[in-house]
């Protein structure tokens, strides 16, 4: 990678401002997020629903996030009129926004289902049931983490890594539905539990889809490559593996 800074170097210092304004809120959205999944995740684990409960709420504050960058994005377009790069990064950022919504929204679904599996009359699930939700749940937090490292030193290369790193968790969740079908073929009355496994591996699965977005908006904000119809496979080969023997 070069050493240009895409959000700097403009005649109109406010620009840079105004720029570098959408990077840091789309950060500490970013982090609010990654607070939500770790923590429903905790809740999960130690029948924390009041926990549970804190993570829904709490999807007002990344709502009010959203909107607040949605305005600025609008603000700058109408101001500053950007064109290339410039408007590359203000398009970025806001696809950027979106993906961060939609993880919260995944978040506060999670949490849902959790209220579901324990607050009710029904006995716990046992620990198989919920193990793939916590295993793929370990690979989620570590995407969504990287994503947002990569956003925040607009780092193309760990980008691309990540994007090739996480490739397994498609795996990850048809590997876990089959053995939660095994539970319920084994024991029928594992079904309500199993089902709620389900939704909830399928809710981590989205984030981290929705990570693996905001990755490809870094590179494409960075480097001017859109990637975003590329496989994991594809990636390994324009520079990702040369990167990572460098120790990059």
């Amino acid at each position: 990678m070069g050493s240009e800074q895409p959000l700097e170097g403009h005649t109109v210092r406010r620009f840079d401002g105004e720029l570098n304004q959408l990077h840091l809120l789309s950060l500490e959205m970013g982090g609010l997020v990654l607070n939500q999944i770790q923590q429903v995740l905790t809740a999960m684990q130690s029948k924390d629903l009041q926990q549970c409960r804190m993570v829904i709420e709490r999807d007002r504050e990344v709502n009010q996030l959203e909107l607040k960058l949605d305005d600025g994005v609008i603000t700058v377009i109408a101001r500053r009129g950007p064109v290339a790069r410039d408007l590359r990064a203000v398009m970025a950022l806001s696809k950027i926004v979106t993906d961060l919504e939609r993880i919260g929204d995944e978040a506060a679904r999670i949490a849902h289902i959790c209220l579901a599996v324990y607050d009710n009359v029904r006995s716990d699930p046992s620990h198989l049931l919920l193990r793939d939700v916590h295993n793929m749940g370990r690979m989620v937090v570590g995407m969504v983490r990287e994503s947002l490292l990569a956003l925040d030193d607009l780092d193309g290369v760990r980008a691309r890594r990540m994007m090739v790193e996480g490739g397994d968790l498609e795996q990850e969740f048809q590997a876990g539905f089959r053995r939660l079908v095994t539970y319920i073929m084994e024991d029928p009355r594992n079904v309500g539990h199993a089902i709620n496994a389900v939704l909830a591996c399928k809710a981590l699965e989205r984030i981290g889809d929705h990570a693996r977005s905001i990755a490809e908006y870094v590179v494409y904000l960075r480097e001017g490559e859109d990637l975003r119809h590329s496989r994991p496979e594809d990636l390994s080969h324009s520079g990702v593996l040369e990167a990572n023997a460098r120790g990059r």
